[in-house]
Protein backbone atom coordinates (compact mmCIF):
# COMPACT_ATOMS: atom_id res chain seq x y z
CA UNK A 1 0.00 0.00 0.00
CA UNK A 2 0.92 3.10 -0.42
CA UNK A 3 -1.07 6.21 1.61
CA UNK A 4 0.87 8.81 2.64
CA UNK A 5 -0.09 9.58 6.61
CA UNK A 6 2.79 10.62 8.73
CA UNK A 7 5.16 10.12 10.89
CA UNK A 8 3.92 6.26 10.22
CA UNK A 9 4.01 5.84 6.60
CA UNK A 10 5.83 8.42 3.62
CA UNK A 11 6.06 8.40 -0.29
CA UNK A 12 8.25 10.46 -2.12
CA UNK A 13 8.96 10.69 -5.79
CA UNK A 14 12.55 11.71 -6.45
CA UNK A 15 13.04 11.70 -10.37
CA UNK A 16 11.66 8.11 -11.52
CA UNK A 17 12.20 6.99 -7.98
CA UNK A 18 9.78 6.13 -5.51
CA UNK A 19 11.21 6.40 -1.73
CA UNK A 20 9.04 5.38 1.40
CA UNK A 21 10.06 6.25 5.09
CA UNK A 22 8.54 6.41 8.26
CA UNK A 23 7.53 3.87 11.49
CA UNK A 24 5.76 1.07 10.10
CA UNK A 25 7.81 1.07 6.78
CA UNK A 26 10.87 1.19 8.52
CA UNK A 27 9.38 -1.55 10.89
CA UNK A 28 8.12 -3.66 7.67
CA UNK A 29 12.00 -3.47 6.74
CA UNK A 30 13.22 -5.08 9.75
CA UNK A 31 10.39 -7.95 10.01
CA UNK A 32 11.06 -8.84 5.99
CA UNK A 33 14.74 -9.06 6.86
CA UNK A 34 14.09 -11.29 10.23
CA UNK A 35 11.82 -13.34 8.57
CA UNK A 36 13.72 -13.37 4.88
CA UNK A 37 10.81 -12.54 2.37
CA UNK A 38 10.66 -9.63 0.13
CA UNK A 39 7.34 -7.52 -0.35
CA UNK A 40 5.84 -5.01 -2.67
CA UNK A 41 3.72 -1.80 -2.87
CA UNK A 42 0.93 -1.77 -4.36
CA UNK A 43 -0.57 1.60 -5.25
CA UNK A 44 -3.26 3.38 -3.26
CA UNK A 45 -4.82 5.95 -2.53
CA UNK A 46 -7.78 5.77 -0.41
CA UNK A 47 -7.82 3.19 2.84
CA UNK A 48 -11.10 1.87 1.41
CA UNK A 49 -9.23 0.08 -1.69
CA UNK A 50 -6.56 -1.34 0.78
CA UNK A 51 -8.84 -3.36 2.71
CA UNK A 52 -10.96 -4.34 -0.09
CA UNK A 53 -7.69 -5.82 -1.78
CA UNK A 54 -6.73 -7.39 0.95
CA UNK A 55 -10.14 -8.61 1.83
CA UNK A 56 -9.82 -10.39 -1.82
CA UNK A 57 -6.08 -11.71 -0.61
CA UNK A 58 -4.79 -9.03 -3.24
CA UNK A 59 -2.39 -7.99 -0.61
CA UNK A 60 -1.26 -9.78 2.37
CA UNK A 61 -0.71 -7.36 5.08
CA UNK A 62 -1.65 -3.85 5.22
CA UNK A 63 1.53 -2.23 6.67
CA UNK A 64 0.68 1.01 8.19
CA UNK A 65 -1.19 1.54 11.56
CA UNK A 66 -4.50 1.09 12.11
CA UNK A 67 -6.52 1.04 15.31
CA UNK A 68 -7.86 -1.98 16.26
CA UNK A 69 -11.79 -1.75 16.64
CA UNK A 70 -14.16 -3.91 17.25
CA UNK A 71 -16.13 -3.66 14.59
CA UNK A 72 -13.18 -4.15 11.94
CA UNK A 73 -12.81 -8.09 13.41
CA UNK A 74 -15.86 -8.85 10.93
CA UNK A 75 -13.57 -8.32 8.39
CA UNK A 76 -9.75 -8.89 8.64
CA UNK A 77 -8.01 -9.36 11.67
CA UNK A 78 -4.69 -7.64 12.88
CA UNK A 79 -1.73 -8.36 14.09
CA UNK A 80 -0.19 -8.39 17.50
CA UNK A 81 -1.07 -4.80 19.22
CA UNK A 82 2.96 -2.39 18.65
CA UNK A 83 2.05 1.11 19.93
CA UNK A 84 -0.31 3.53 20.98
CA UNK A 85 -2.25 6.47 19.90
CA UNK A 86 -4.33 9.14 20.93
CA UNK A 87 -7.24 10.17 18.40
CA UNK A 88 -7.73 13.76 18.89
CA UNK A 89 -9.22 16.66 17.43
CA UNK A 90 -7.98 19.71 14.97
CA UNK A 91 -10.52 22.97 14.01
CA UNK A 92 -9.60 26.44 13.28
CA UNK A 93 -8.11 28.59 15.92
CA UNK A 94 -10.78 31.08 16.82
CA UNK A 95 -9.80 34.85 15.84
CA UNK A 96 -10.71 38.19 17.15
CA UNK A 97 -13.56 39.66 15.04
CA UNK A 98 -13.85 43.46 14.91
CA UNK A 99 -16.80 44.96 17.31
CA UNK A 100 -18.32 48.19 19.30
CA UNK A 101 -18.18 44.97 22.21
CA UNK A 102 -14.31 45.62 22.01
CA UNK A 103 -15.09 49.23 24.21
CA UNK A 104 -17.00 47.06 26.67
CA UNK A 105 -14.45 44.26 26.95
CA UNK A 106 -11.79 46.19 29.97
CA UNK A 107 -15.27 46.05 32.25
CA UNK A 108 -16.79 42.74 33.59
CA UNK A 109 -20.80 42.73 32.88
CA UNK A 110 -21.66 43.47 36.45
CA UNK A 111 -19.20 46.80 36.86
CA UNK A 112 -21.43 48.06 33.65
CA UNK A 113 -24.48 47.49 35.48
CA UNK A 114 -23.17 49.78 38.86
CA UNK A 115 -21.77 52.08 36.45
CA UNK A 116 -25.34 52.37 34.96
CA UNK A 117 -27.10 52.27 38.31
CA UNK A 118 -25.02 54.77 39.77
CA UNK A 119 -25.70 57.00 36.51
CA UNK A 120 -28.92 56.87 36.60
CA UNK A 121 -29.47 57.49 40.49
CA UNK A 122 -27.33 60.59 40.14
CA UNK A 123 -29.20 61.77 37.47
CA UNK A 124 -32.20 61.43 38.88
CA UNK A 125 -31.59 62.94 42.15
CA UNK A 126 -29.60 66.23 40.22
CA UNK A 127 -32.92 66.47 38.33
CA UNK A 128 -34.96 66.20 41.83
CA UNK A 129 -33.00 68.56 43.33
CA UNK A 130 -32.76 71.24 40.25
CA UNK A 131 -36.75 71.29 41.06
CA UNK A 132 -38.34 73.00 43.85
CA UNK A 133 -42.42 73.79 45.01
CA UNK A 134 -42.98 76.87 46.48
CA UNK A 135 -46.52 79.00 46.76
CA UNK A 136 -46.74 81.66 44.21
CA UNK A 137 -50.46 83.07 43.78
CA UNK A 138 -54.27 82.49 45.33
CA UNK A 139 -57.03 81.48 42.86
CA UNK A 140 -60.75 81.97 42.73
CA UNK A 141 -63.01 83.56 45.99
CA UNK A 142 -61.72 80.53 48.22
CA UNK A 143 -58.24 81.35 48.18
CA UNK A 144 -57.11 78.24 47.27
CA UNK A 145 -53.34 78.14 46.63
CA UNK A 146 -51.98 77.31 43.19
CA UNK A 147 -48.76 75.13 43.77
CA UNK A 148 -46.07 75.77 40.96
CA UNK A 149 -42.91 74.53 39.76
CA UNK A 150 -39.82 77.04 39.70
CA UNK A 151 -36.30 76.09 38.36
CA UNK A 152 -34.00 76.75 41.33
CA UNK A 153 -30.85 76.36 39.57
CA UNK A 154 -31.14 80.14 38.14
CA UNK A 155 -27.09 81.12 37.19
CA UNK A 156 -25.86 84.04 35.02
CA UNK A 157 -26.58 81.52 31.99
CA UNK A 158 -30.28 81.20 32.83
CA UNK A 159 -32.50 78.85 34.00
CA UNK A 160 -31.16 75.21 33.57
CA UNK A 161 -33.50 72.68 31.81
CA UNK A 162 -33.48 69.06 32.88
CA UNK A 163 -31.53 67.97 29.37
CA UNK A 164 -28.53 70.36 30.96
CA UNK A 165 -28.36 68.64 34.20
CA UNK A 166 -28.26 65.16 32.76
CA UNK A 167 -25.63 66.37 29.83
CA UNK A 168 -23.16 67.91 32.74
CA UNK A 169 -23.48 64.52 34.72
CA UNK A 170 -22.93 62.17 32.12
CA UNK A 171 -20.22 64.41 30.40
CA UNK A 172 -18.58 64.69 33.91
CA UNK A 173 -18.37 60.59 33.73
CA UNK A 174 -16.78 60.22 29.98
CA UNK A 175 -14.04 62.75 31.14
CA UNK A 176 -15.64 66.34 30.19
CA UNK A 177 -14.93 69.35 32.61
CA UNK A 178 -17.99 71.43 33.92
CA UNK A 179 -19.28 74.28 32.62
CA UNK A 180 -19.62 76.04 35.81
CA UNK A 181 -23.83 76.21 35.36
CA UNK A 182 -24.68 74.48 38.26
CA UNK A 183 -26.38 75.53 41.04
CA UNK A 184 -24.28 76.95 43.72
CA UNK A 185 -26.56 75.55 47.35
CA UNK A 186 -24.01 73.35 49.49
CA UNK A 187 -26.62 70.50 49.09
CA UNK A 188 -25.55 70.10 45.41
CA UNK A 189 -21.86 70.68 45.81
CA UNK A 190 -21.64 67.65 47.90
CA UNK A 191 -23.16 65.66 45.88
CA UNK A 192 -21.61 66.98 42.41
CA UNK A 193 -17.99 66.52 44.24
CA UNK A 194 -19.01 62.62 44.77
CA UNK A 195 -20.19 62.44 41.93
CA UNK A 196 -16.56 63.37 40.44
CA UNK A 197 -15.06 61.77 42.41
CA UNK A 198 -16.73 58.40 41.27
CA UNK A 199 -16.33 59.64 37.32
CA UNK A 200 -12.59 59.56 38.20
CA UNK A 201 -11.80 56.72 39.89
CA UNK A 202 -14.24 54.74 36.92
CA UNK A 203 -12.57 56.79 34.00
CA UNK A 204 -9.20 55.97 35.22
CA UNK A 205 -9.92 52.03 36.04
CA UNK A 206 -11.88 51.97 32.50
CA UNK A 207 -8.50 53.52 30.12
CA UNK A 208 -6.08 51.57 31.47
CA UNK A 209 -8.10 48.35 31.54
CA UNK A 210 -8.62 49.47 27.93
CA UNK A 211 -5.60 50.31 27.01
CA UNK A 212 -4.63 46.89 28.62
CA UNK A 213 -7.07 45.30 26.04
CA UNK A 214 -5.53 46.69 23.14
CA UNK A 215 -2.11 45.58 24.07
CA UNK A 216 -2.98 41.91 24.48
CA UNK A 217 -6.50 41.40 23.44
CA UNK A 218 -8.31 38.47 25.29
CA UNK A 219 -8.50 35.48 22.94
CA UNK A 220 -12.08 34.15 22.29
CA UNK A 221 -12.68 30.65 24.15
CA UNK A 222 -11.89 27.63 21.77
CA UNK A 223 -13.34 24.08 22.43
CA UNK A 224 -10.77 21.86 24.28
CA UNK A 225 -13.54 18.68 25.17
CA UNK A 226 -15.76 16.55 23.53
CA UNK A 227 -18.64 18.41 25.17
CA UNK A 228 -17.51 21.60 24.37
CA UNK A 229 -17.01 20.36 20.71
CA UNK A 230 -19.94 19.46 19.35
CA UNK A 231 -22.15 22.33 20.78
CA UNK A 232 -19.43 24.47 18.28
CA UNK A 233 -19.47 22.53 15.11
CA UNK A 234 -21.85 20.96 12.71
CA UNK A 235 -19.48 18.62 11.13
CA UNK A 236 -16.95 16.00 12.24
CA UNK A 237 -14.45 14.01 9.28
CA UNK A 238 -11.82 11.52 9.55
CA UNK A 239 -9.77 9.85 6.86
CA UNK A 240 -11.34 6.86 5.08
CA UNK A 241 -12.07 3.77 6.84
CA UNK A 242 -15.09 1.97 5.94
CA UNK A 243 -17.90 3.74 8.05
CA UNK A 244 -15.52 2.00 11.15
CA UNK A 245 -15.12 4.89 13.39
CA UNK A 246 -19.18 6.31 12.50
CA UNK A 247 -20.03 2.77 13.65
CA UNK A 248 -18.30 2.93 16.60
CA UNK A 249 -19.09 6.62 17.73
CA UNK A 250 -22.47 5.48 16.56
CA UNK A 251 -22.48 3.05 19.43
CA UNK A 252 -21.10 4.19 22.10
CA UNK A 253 -22.64 5.22 25.18
CA UNK A 254 -21.83 8.69 25.39
CA UNK A 255 -24.45 10.97 24.31
CA UNK A 256 -21.81 13.30 23.10
CA UNK A 257 -20.26 10.31 21.17
CA UNK A 258 -23.06 9.62 19.39
CA UNK A 259 -23.81 13.41 18.49
CA UNK A 260 -20.42 12.83 16.60
CA UNK A 261 -21.13 9.78 15.04
CA UNK A 262 -23.92 11.68 13.43
CA UNK A 263 -22.09 14.13 12.04
CA UNK A 264 -18.82 12.27 10.98
CA UNK A 265 -17.81 12.35 7.63
CA UNK A 266 -15.16 11.15 5.74
CA UNK A 267 -12.24 12.44 3.52
CA UNK A 268 -8.84 13.16 2.98
CA UNK A 269 -6.70 14.86 5.68
CA UNK A 270 -5.47 17.85 4.06
CA UNK A 271 -8.60 18.14 2.40
CA UNK A 272 -10.45 18.14 5.53
CA UNK A 273 -8.06 20.48 7.48
CA UNK A 274 -8.52 23.04 4.50
CA UNK A 275 -12.18 22.95 4.89
CA UNK A 276 -12.08 23.23 8.87
CA UNK A 277 -10.91 26.90 7.84
CA UNK A 278 -14.16 27.81 6.05
CA UNK A 279 -16.45 25.98 7.95
CA UNK A 280 -17.89 24.66 11.30
CA UNK A 281 -15.84 21.22 11.01
CA UNK A 282 -13.10 19.32 12.99
CA UNK A 283 -11.02 17.00 11.72
CA UNK A 284 -9.84 13.78 14.34
CA UNK A 285 -6.93 12.08 13.81
CA UNK A 286 -3.71 10.78 15.41
CA UNK A 287 -1.97 13.44 17.50
CA UNK A 288 1.63 12.97 15.78
CA UNK A 289 -0.46 13.26 12.38
CA UNK A 290 -2.27 16.79 12.82
CA UNK A 291 0.74 17.58 14.65
CA UNK A 292 2.86 17.40 12.09
CA UNK A 293 0.60 18.23 9.22
CA UNK A 294 0.21 21.63 11.30
CA UNK A 295 3.46 22.84 11.68
CA UNK A 296 4.10 22.01 8.00
CA UNK A 297 0.77 23.35 6.47
CA UNK A 298 -0.64 25.80 8.55
CA UNK A 299 2.16 27.12 10.62
CA UNK A 300 3.13 30.82 10.71
CA UNK A 301 6.50 32.08 11.61
CA UNK A 302 5.65 34.13 14.17
CA UNK A 303 4.66 30.42 16.54
CA UNK A 304 0.97 30.60 15.75
CA UNK A 305 -1.04 28.55 13.41
CA UNK A 306 -4.49 28.82 11.93
CA UNK A 307 -5.55 25.37 13.36
CA UNK A 308 -5.09 24.17 16.92
CA UNK A 309 -5.43 20.18 18.02
CA UNK A 310 -7.64 20.04 21.36
CA UNK A 311 -6.55 19.12 24.68
CA UNK A 312 -8.68 16.13 25.04
CA UNK A 313 -8.37 12.86 23.36
CA UNK A 314 -11.64 11.47 22.10
CA UNK A 315 -10.05 7.70 21.80
CA UNK A 316 -7.19 5.75 22.95
CA UNK A 317 -6.52 3.04 20.28
CA UNK A 318 -4.02 -0.02 20.27
CA UNK A 319 -2.05 0.02 16.83
CA UNK A 320 -1.51 -2.73 14.65
CA UNK A 321 -1.60 -3.93 10.55
CA UNK A 322 -4.83 -5.33 9.06
CA UNK A 323 -4.18 -9.27 8.12
CA UNK A 324 -6.63 -11.49 6.34
CA UNK A 325 -8.28 -13.93 9.08
CA UNK A 326 -6.63 -17.05 9.00
CA UNK A 327 -3.42 -15.96 7.67
CA UNK A 328 -0.67 -18.73 8.40
CA UNK A 329 1.71 -15.93 8.40
CA UNK A 330 0.28 -13.95 11.29
CA UNK A 331 2.08 -15.64 14.19
CA UNK A 332 5.66 -15.22 12.50
CA UNK A 333 5.17 -11.39 11.95
CA UNK A 334 3.82 -11.24 15.78
CA UNK A 335 6.39 -12.37 17.16
CA UNK A 336 8.81 -9.80 15.77
CA UNK A 337 6.59 -7.21 16.46
CA UNK A 338 6.61 -8.48 20.36
CA UNK A 339 10.56 -8.17 19.90
CA UNK A 340 10.44 -4.80 18.44
CA UNK A 341 8.46 -3.50 20.66
CA UNK A 342 9.93 -4.73 23.84
CA UNK A 343 13.41 -3.34 23.41
CA UNK A 344 15.10 -0.73 22.31
CA UNK A 345 13.98 -1.03 18.28
CA UNK A 346 10.68 0.82 17.85
CA UNK A 347 12.15 3.97 19.86
CA UNK A 348 14.98 4.09 17.32
CA UNK A 349 12.60 3.37 14.34
CA UNK A 350 10.64 6.37 15.68
CA UNK A 351 13.08 8.81 16.72
CA UNK A 352 15.29 8.92 12.83
CA UNK A 353 11.93 9.37 11.37
CA UNK A 354 10.59 12.28 13.60
CA UNK A 355 13.82 13.58 13.02
CA UNK A 356 14.25 13.67 9.40
CA UNK A 357 10.51 15.02 9.59
CA UNK A 358 11.63 17.96 11.99
CA UNK A 359 14.19 18.73 9.10
CA UNK A 360 11.96 19.08 6.76
CA UNK A 361 9.54 21.25 8.59
CA UNK A 362 12.24 23.78 9.80
CA UNK A 363 13.85 23.77 5.96
CA UNK A 364 10.39 24.45 4.92
CA UNK A 365 9.94 27.55 7.31
CA UNK A 366 13.65 29.28 7.18
CA UNK A 367 13.08 28.76 3.00
CA UNK A 368 10.43 31.75 3.53
CA UNK A 369 11.90 34.38 5.94
CA UNK A 370 10.13 37.26 7.04
CA UNK A 371 11.01 40.77 5.57
CA UNK A 372 11.68 42.30 9.10
CA UNK A 373 12.94 38.50 10.79
CA UNK A 374 16.34 36.96 10.24
CA UNK A 375 16.00 33.03 11.03
CA UNK A 376 18.44 31.89 13.36
CA UNK A 377 19.37 28.74 14.40
CA UNK A 378 16.45 26.68 15.04
CA UNK A 379 15.57 23.03 16.77
CA UNK A 380 12.18 21.27 16.95
CA UNK A 381 10.84 18.39 18.99
CA UNK A 382 7.74 16.33 18.54
CA UNK A 383 7.37 13.81 21.10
Amino acid sequence: MAITYEPYWRESIEGNTTRYSGTDYNQLVVVAQTLNFTFRVLPSRRWNEVTDQMQVRKIFMATMMHGVILEDLERWDFTFAYDQVALKFAMATPVITPSWLSFCYPLSGQVWIGVLACTLTVCFTLVKVNVSMETVAYSGTMNTPLITSRKTWQTRHGVLSTGSVVVESVGTLLGQGLYGRLSTSQSNHILVGTWLFFSVVVGTAYRASLMASLTLPRMPPRPETVEELVKVVDRMTVRSSNGTYTKFYLNSESSAFREIGRMMVEGDDMDELNAALKMKSAHLGARLTLQLMISRNFAKLDGTSSLYIGKEKLLQLSLAWPVPHDAPYTPQVDKCLRIITQGPLLLLLVGITLASVAFVVERLLVSEPHPSHTPGPTRQTLD
